[in-house]
């Protein structure tokens, strides 16, 4: 498990959020790409906000995909390999472990790394806003194929990796050619060699053009490309996320606590939820590596708790009086 940074929370705060949260029955919280942070997966916000030299958020959209389906793949599959070999971090373990005792929780996750249902956390408590990088759906406009849970690695094969190519060592005192020999072929050895993966997230890494032809394809229609089954912006939020949080919220006569982790949430509708949970008697905690990030709430109101610093080594302190070690 990838390890947090440890947190110095002050005790007052850390006391009067165990206090409330020990007597909370319904409870919500929104994840942000900051959760994710110290399972090693970069958040492609702020500064920094480049995968290469494109702006992330540029990549998703359906206009970049019909403009160029290669490249958005390209920065996809590579997002989808990343995740792959992250392991969740305790906030993610934190968070399931709370949603297995307390039912009236649920979450609304803005991340699509897989890193929550991989940590155990209850789907029918998890609400996936954005999708998530292991679906897949067909682009043919007559065709209706989806998958979901694709954890094919590349999707296709012009997606893999690039490694670096073999490196024998130079032999220091054989002249006979048979030390080299044998270091060429312990270095062909891949994968399992010494040879690692090239960054090609780093714009120096040379990274070759694709042919749509090599691109993932349907395997109903045969024809239409497939794409991954993420919301891109310009699209529309998934409607059954969105009423299943919207019921959550109506049926409660009370919220009595929401948490909102890694992100600013002031992107709709995420941003418009610390508010109606307020208006439902919430307390609101945030916890974030910046004070800046913090939810603008209505009326000028600040939130209860700011807890800054790492979700990941914040989390699990927090939640320890009602869930115990993880």
């Amino acid at each position: 498990m990838h390890q947090a940074a440890r947190s110095a929370i002050p005790s007052a705060d850390l006391e009067s959020f165990s206090a409330h949260l020990k007597s909370s029955t319904n409870i919500l919280a929104l994840l942000g790409a900051g959760l994710s942070a110290s399972s090693g997966l970069p958040t492609f916000r702020g500064v920094g906000g480049l995968w290469r030299n494109h702006d992330a958020t540029m990549l998703a959209t359906p206009e970049a995909f019909d403009d160029d389906p290669g490249l958005v793949w390209q920065f996809y599959s590579y997002r989808r390999h990343m995740a792959l070999h992250a392991k969740p971090n305790k906030a993610h373990y934190a968070l399931a472990e709370l949603a297995k005792r307390r039912p009236n929780f649920i979450t609304l996750s803005q991340n699509v790394d897989g890193l929550s249902p991989r940590a155990g956390h209850p789907a029918s408590q998890l609400h996936l806003l954005h999708g998530s990088l292991f679906d897949v759906r067909c682009t043919a406009f007559y065709c209706d194929y989806s998958e979901k849970d694709n954890f094919t690695d590349p999707i296709a094969p012009s997606l893999a990796i690039p490694r670096e190519g073999p490196q024998p060592e130079p032999a220091r005192t054989d002249k006979t050619g048979a030390e080299a020999t044998s270091s060429l072929y312990a270095a062909m050895k891949l994968p399992g060699s010494s040879q690692g993966e090239l960054d090609i997230s780093n714009d120096s890494v040379s990274l070759p053009a694709i042919n749509v032809e090599d691109l993932p394809r349907c395997p109903k229609c045969k024809s239409g490309l497939l794409r991954p089954g993420v919301v891109w912006f310009g699209e529309a939020l998934p409607k059954d996320t969105l009423e299943a949080v919207d019921n959550f919220i109506a049926r409660s006569d009370r919220i009595d606590l929401i948490m909102v982790i890694g992100t600013s949430a002031r992107v709709y509708p995420a941003a418009e939820y610390a508010d109606i949970a307020r208006q439902k008697g919430a307390k609101v905690a945030v916890i974030n590596t910046d004070r800046a990030d913090t939810p603008k709430l209505q009326n000028g109101l600040q939130c209860d708790w700011f807890f800054e610093g790492d979700a990941g080594a914040i989390v699990p302190e927090l939640l320890r009086p009602v869930i115990g070690e993880v």
